[in-house]
């Protein structure tokens, strides 16, 4: 594989979810799983390190017709142990020339399971010990995790794009396009509501997704900078100013009492 200097990776995301910085839903899948920052799935997958710049772009159709662009930017990585780093950053007007700020850091550790939620503006890391492994490939990714002989609906068709080299990575693409009838769509005219991804086998990653809704605009991850070295041990471990606090729910402690603890 080349190790190119840049990799273009495009995203969809649902804008709701990042339309607050600090969207209790997207707090609760970073629990739930553990790569996923609201666009972009790291599989926590060893063997395949990397780290890359992601620059999200979301388009948003408003009443009157306007559009309403945005943008944020953040870190993701991996190391051979298959731990991965995601970074939340705020999202900003996409006229704005400042760097968007770090909201939330979230680490996970497939060997013990522990997802770690860091808090920058209070120094509190909020550990949890996850019942379950994550997936292996991204959740959504249908073409992966959906029988290929299932029955669809007649308004959903699906297409396998076939191969692709991206920036000197082979991935593989995939479409699915729902229609809305004019009656369901609030148009008064039948919408397309178009998703497309790009799969890389080797990275266990989606180099390239999409999500258009004419009704509600579209939206973009576009990852940069990516490097298949190694990424440094610091990346993946709290720093020594924050303090952990076990949020593990007491079921899955095997305890009674408040599952709040101050592990450090």
């Amino acid at each position: 594989m080349r190790r190119g200097p840049c990799l273009v990776i495009i995203i969809f995301l649902f804008s709701a979810a990042l339309a607050s910085p600090a969207a209790p839903a997207q707090d609760a899948a970073m629990w739930s799983a553990p790569a996923f920052n609201g666009g972009i799935f790291v599989t926590p997958v060893p063997g395949a390190p990397f780290s890359a710049e992601v620059s999200q772009e979301m388009t948003q159709i408003l009443k009157d017709g306007s559009a309403f662009q945005r943008k944020t930017t953040a870190l993701i990585a991996r190391d051979s142990e298959g731990r991965i780093r995601n970074e939340r950053h705020q999202v900003i007007p996409a006229s704005s020339t400042q760097d968007p700020a770090l909201l939330v850091i979230h680490l996970y550790d497939p060997t013990t399971r522990t997802s770690l939620l860091l808090n920058p503006f209070t120094h509190i890391a909020s550990q949890n010990i996850l019942t379950r492994p994550p997936a292996t490939v991204p959740p959504a990714n249908w073409a992966q995790t959906e029988p290929a002989n299932r029955r669809l609906p007649p308004n959903i068709r699906e297409e396998d794009l076939g191969a692709s080299d991206i920036d000197g990575i082979e991935a593989h693409g995939y479409r699915r396009t729902l229609t809305v009838s004019e009656k369901a769509s609030g148009t008064g005219k039948p919408v397309n509501v178009v998703d497309e991804y790009w799969y890389s086998e080797e990275l266990h990653l989606d180099l390239i997704r999409k999500h258009d809704d004419p009704r509600t605009g579209s939206q973009a991850i576009t990852v940069t900078k990516l490097n298949v070295n190694e990424p440094p041990a610091e990346l993946f471990e709290v720093p020594p100013e924050y303090k952990v606090v076990d949020v593990t729910p007491p079921e899955q402690q095997g305890e009674s009492h408040n599952p709040v603890r101050v592990v450090h």
